[in-house]
């Protein structure tokens, strides 16, 4: 309990250190808007103990789509100490206490799965922060799993890609990357499905008591997997791509948990003691 006082109070004050910050650069439209998300989540993964061991490289073309499976709340945390991304998330996510504040803060892309009407709206603002350069991280899955599973990808909101290129000026491909996040050991034990419940955030379980388990833990190893980038054009159909991306995000979740790395190694640690330096893009 101790520990969890530590990492939420530590939290908290990052928070409010780099709240003036984050604001700044929404208000000014500047890069900080990119660079104090990606700053908090390097600290949650430096305070809470998550070590991140990446394979493959991320693609540094613009705009980027990244589609990857979804399993826990971490994989915000894991995915923003990588690299300067914004998310798009369930519009359910807006109205939590706090975490909607959080999510707001990072420019979050809000999306009313339940009405699909709708989902042009949330296309429309993927493609403005596309063509504003940033990454968008999709979970195309449209729920979290138990980690072990991959769910089938929903195309509807690929479609982003088509507007992105038919609204912009500057570019008339966007290139898509799928991204592979495997939760590997648990409090420095592999996780087997015993251990699932502890990392994969899914189903009815509830939020806090869940964070809580995770900050008590002190250590979570997670494969962060980096599928090959494909570029799309105008004439891509966005179900061929929605496919394409499951499937290679299925190998490479596959492999990693078979195979886990003994421990995360050199400059690919994302942990306390060990955080890297990322190209702000």
């Amino acid at each position: 309990m101790i520990r969890c006082f530590y990492v939420a109070i530590v939290m908290a004050v990052v928070a409010l250190i780099l709240l003036p910050f984050q604001l700044a650069g929404i208000l000014l439209n500047n890069r900080l808007q990119r660079i104090v998300p990606n700053l908090f989540h390097r600290t949650a993964c430096a305070v809470i103990g998550i070590r991140i061991n990446q394979a493959g490289e991320r693609t540094r073309e613009s705009p980027v789509l990244i589609l990857s499976n979804h399993a826990s709340w971490l994989d915000i945390i894991v995915l923003g100490a990588i690299a300067p991304v914004v998310f798009v998330a369930k519009s359910e996510v807006a109205n939590w206490p706090l975490f909607g504040q959080l999510a707001k803060l990072q420019r979050t892309v809000f999306v009313e799965r339940e009405r699909r009407h709708k989902t042009g709206d949330a296309a429309r603002a993927m493609s403005e922060r596309l063509i504003g350069g940033d990454a968008v991280v999709l979970f195309p899955e449209g729920t979290s799993s138990d980690g072990i599973r991959i769910l089938p990808f929903r195309s509807a909101l690929i479609g982003a890609v088509h507007h992105a290129i038919g609204d912009s000026t500057h570019h008339d491909r966007v290139t898509v990357q799928p991204v592979s996040l495997a939760y590997v050991r648990f409090g420095g034990v592999p996780v087997g499905r015993a251990l699932r419940e502890k990392v994969a955030w899914y189903g009815d379980v509830d939020l806090v008591p869940h964070l809580l388990g995770v900050f008590a833990s002190g250590a979570v190893d997670v494969t962060v997997s980096w599928g090959a980038p494909v570029s799309y054009g105008m004439d891509a159909n966005r179900k061929e791509i929605a496919r394409e991306a499951e499937n290679a995000v299925r190998r490479m979740t596959a492999h990693a948990l078979r195979s886990p790395a003994a421990q995360p190694s050199g400059s690919e640690d994302v942990a306390a003691g060990a955080v890297p330096v990322f190209e702000q893009t």
